[in-house]
């Protein structure tokens, strides 16, 4: 397995490093100290699998995950972290990490983390799991209503405004005019109760809707 570790700790990372090297079936192709790095490395070196912590300096763990999950989908990414409360564990998963330990975790349970990852498997801690079980079993209902409460082409306005698009480029993609995405905008604001489009891109992100 070729694995490239990041972390913004140096210590965090050598301790990874001398340990992970002691198993023969592991090698470590590179460090990163921050998102970008681990993205740019991992385009570059093309791991089997990223060891990511999640908070890290310029791009932190979650949106480096989602950028190499688009550009590499076969990656094997393994968030390895402090934070396990659902802020952090249900955002990374939506990102596309295939596997969620804590940094307390015993080595010899680390190692089968990542084999197990490697291998196609799911891995999450067990203070994470309770977290992941709750949110698919008890989704928010009035967040799931509100999106329920968008037409189709209200929601594909609200998944255009989320890439960062304006009305005119949204207008164009969807081959409708600038006062017709006016329109949608507007019932969209209502229907979500926020008060402008950012808010509005904020909640698509955070519902998973891109």
């Amino acid at each position: 397995m070729r694995i490239l570790i990041a972390d913004d700790h140096h210590v965090v990372r050598r301790g990874l490093v001398f340990f992970l090297r002691t198993q023969s079936d592991i090698e470590i192709v590179g460090e990163a100290k921050n998102g970008y790095e681990a993205v740019e490395l991992a385009q570059s070196l093309k791991p089997d699998l990223v060891l990511m912590d999640l908070v890290m300096p310029e791009l932190d763990g979650i949106e480096a995950t989602k950028k190499l999950t688009q550009v590499m989908p076969d990656i094997k990414i393994l968030i390895l972290t402090s934070f396990s409360d659902q802020d952090y564990v249900i955002p990374a998963i939506r990102a596309g990490a295939s596997g969620y330990q804590l940094k307390d975790v015993e080595p010899d349970q680390l190692v089968k983390a990542i084999r197990a990852v490697y291998n196609g498997e799911n891995q999450l801690h067990p203070k994470v799991m309770n977290h992941v079980l709750t949110h698919v079993t008890n989704p928010p209902v009035s967040e799931t209503n509100k999106l329920l409460d968008l037409t189709k082409r209200e929601t594909e306005v609200l998944t255009e405004i989320a890439k960062g698009k304006s009305n005119k480029e949204i207008a164009s993609d969807l081959v409708i005019t600038e006062k017709t995405v006016k329109t949608h905008v507007s019932n969209i604001l209502a229907k979500l109760d926020v008060a402008d489009r950012t808010q509005a891109a904020l909640y698509a992100v955070k519902q998973g809707l891109v």
